[in-house]
Order: structure tokens, then sequence, then C-alpha cells
């Protein structure tokens, strides 16, 4: 991808990239919600899953790209097709928002389902950066 001044959206080889992360990503999300599947006013298992693998799997990607150099070449490739690309059609925080409000189970429950999806998923992008930056230090090493 060349460098010059244009921001990525202006690279058609970037938005490329970014439409095949998003179509693996979405196929991914698709397959995770057939395992998993809910009725409508229950807990969806499936957006929690991957909202938080999502979470986990952009903590990793992006702490060891960031700690392996600039964010040129293959490593910006990289991001743009698992990060922006795969992560952004497999998580789904609209459907996560929309699952919370249809919650049958009292707004409590909605709030606690809320809470707790958000915590996980900070935790899962928090450590998803420790085991990036432990696996950039070993191939380092």
């Amino acid at each position: 991808m060349p460098d010059d001044a244009r921001p990525a959206h202006r690279h058609p080889r970037a938005v490329a990239l970014v439409a095949l992360g998003g179509a693996l990503g979405a196929a991914a999300r698709f397959g995770v919600a057939e395992a998993l599947p809910h009725a409508d006013g229950d807990v969806a298992w499936a957006t929690f899953v991957v909202n938080i693998a999502g979470a986990f799997v952009l903590g990793c990607l992006l702490e060891a790209l960031t700690r392996s150099g600039p964010d040129t070449g293959t490593r910006r490739s990289v991001r743009l097709v698992l990060g922006t690309g795969f992560c952004g059609a497999f998580t789904t925080y609209s459907t996560f928002a929309h699952d919370t409000v249809t919650l049958d189970r009292g707004f409590g429950v909605g709030v606690g389902w809320a809470a707790l999806q958000v915590t996980c998923g900070l935790l899962a992008a928090a450590f998803g950066a420790v085991v990036g930056a432990a696996a950039t230090s070993r191939r380092r090493a």
C-alpha cells in the first residue's frame, strides 16, 4: 500500500482489505449466532461471546502491532483486515444494546447484564493486550 498523504479510506487496497476482513467477521458472527441461538427476551449469549472475543482479539492485535513498529506496510494491512474489518463486523454492540433493552427480566437485570458485558469487554481487551505484549516480547527475545 503506498505511503502517501492520502488517508487509508482513499486507497482501494485498504478498502478491499477492510471489506475482506468484514466479510469474514460477519460470517464468523453468523456462525456463533447459529451455534448459540436465543429467543427474544432471553439472554443473548452469542452477542456476549462475539463482543468479549472481539475485545480480546483487538487488545491482543493492537498491542502486538504497536510494539512491533509503525503502522505501515504489512502491519497496517493486518490491522485493517483483522482489527477494522474482521473485529468490526464480528462484534456487535448495537445488537448488545438492543438485546439489553429487550431483555424480558426487569430493569435491574438489564442494567446488570449491560454492566457485566462492558466490564468483561474491558477485562478481555486488557488481557488481550497482555497476551499481545507477551507474544511480541517472546518474538524479540
